[in-house]
């Protein structure tokens, strides 16, 4: 049987092929940077509400029991960090790279500063390391916009 920390690394880490392949194909095609950056921020989209889901769970879990969150704040969370991810497909690239960056980022500092008692030490720091490289990502999908439409 396969440890759940080890599945866990395994899909954590094969999640961020598709933003670092999105990033590579930004410079070496193009010309495709249009179908590339819709794509980039559909999958930016799908994993940041994939991601709000766990806190949806969480609050199932929470019901007639004591933890550091009420069922109500997880739920909210959830609901933020989803609806964030859906408006923010709606919106234009300059506003895409601010909100996904952003969301990203505040992902990490909730399950990191509010959440920590709910996850074993190595997800938190698998989630670190997720998380630098998504918002590299962001950042990185921001210069190339910037770069090449700023003139």
């Amino acid at each position: 049987m396969i440890a759940v920390a080890r599945l866990a690394i395994v899909v954590g880490l094969a999640g961020l092929i598709p933003f670092l392949a999105g990033i590579a194909g930004l410079f070496v095609l193009p010309s495709r940077s249009v179908a590339i950056l819709a794509w980039f921020y559909i999958y930016s989209a799908g994993i940041l509400a994939f991601m709000a889901g766990i806190y949806w769970t969480i609050a199932l879990q929470l019901e007639n029991r004591t933890y550091p969150q009420s069922p109500i704040v997880c739920m909210l969370l959830s609901q933020a960090f989803f609806v964030t991810a859906g408006i923010g497909l709606l919106l234009e690239t300059p506003h895409k790279i601010v909100i996904y960056t952003i969301a990203y980022l505040m992902l990490y500092l909730v399950d990191a500063r509010w959440m920590r008692h709910y996850w074993p030490g190595w997800y938190l720091k698998l989630r670190l390391v997720l998380t630098l490289t998504v918002l590299a990502c962001q950042i990185a999908a921001g210069g190339w916009f910037y770069l090449v439409h700023s003139g």
